[in-house]
């Protein structure tokens, strides 16, 4: 699932290891306002490609009855969110662990939680990858978990902006492998659980996932 792509809000790194991302800046605050909505008040968190760990860092300070596990898979960014944890990190912020979502059967290892949140995942892995990352998040929740999946979509097979078009045109010029995953296509995956779709900010969606 490793791969070095060049994309348009790249982080960047501090002396510290801490690193930050112009994208999830800005995507943090509609992101915890779903959430302040629609997450469990206590539990195990399982935070999929926690990236630089801001997220982590900000989300697990609004949630503190939630025992936050923050993963990843490339060894820049776990250093990263270790480093955010130690400056800045609450009680509830948990060092970072290794983890290959896009491997089948993830979830017997990293499961089970009581909610998953992924974050800008999907569209920059393979189909095939993407199918075991929603099949895992679908086994490792718990009865009546939710699963938080945001990012950019296909809606019926199309973009839906001049920006979306290009944006995954360049990811597939990357890998033809990789690019935007059509809505349907999650949601068939995660079934037979219950899915909701929230609109968000610069086109994108967040995907709520409802284990009743």
């Amino acid at each position: 699932m490793t791969r070095r792509l060049t994309l348009p809000d790249a982080p960047s790194a501090g002396t510290d290891k801490r690193m930050s991302a112009p994208s999830a800046r800005r995507n943090m605050g509609p992101i915890l306002e779903v959430l302040r909505a629609h997450a469990p008040t206590e539990g195990r968190v399982l935070e999929i490609a926690a990236g630089t760990g801001e997220h982590a860092v900000a989300f697990s300070r609004a949630f503190p009855s939630l025992d936050w596990q923050p993963t990843d898979l490339d060894p820049e960014r776990l250093a990263s969110i270790e480093a955010w944890r130690q400056a800045e990190g609450p009680a509830n912020l948990r060092p970072p662990v290794e983890l290959n979502a896009a491997t089948p059967g993830w979830h017997a290892t990293h499961g089970p939680a009581d909610m998953i949140l992924l974050v800008n995942l999907l569209h920059l892995i393979a189909d095939t990858e993407a199918e075991a990352v929603l099949r895992g998040i679908a086994k490792a929740l718990t009865p009546g978990g939710k699963a938080f999946l945001y990012g950019p979509f296909l809606r019926d097979g199309e973009t839906t902006s001049d920006g979306d078009a290009a944006f995954h045109a360049s990811l597939r010029a990357q890998d033809p492998a990789i690019g935007y995953k059509d809505i349907a296509l999650v949601r068939d995956r995660l079934s037979p659980l219950r899915t909701e779709t929230v609109e968000m900010p610069s086109n994108n969606l967040m995907v709520i996932v409802s284990a009743n």
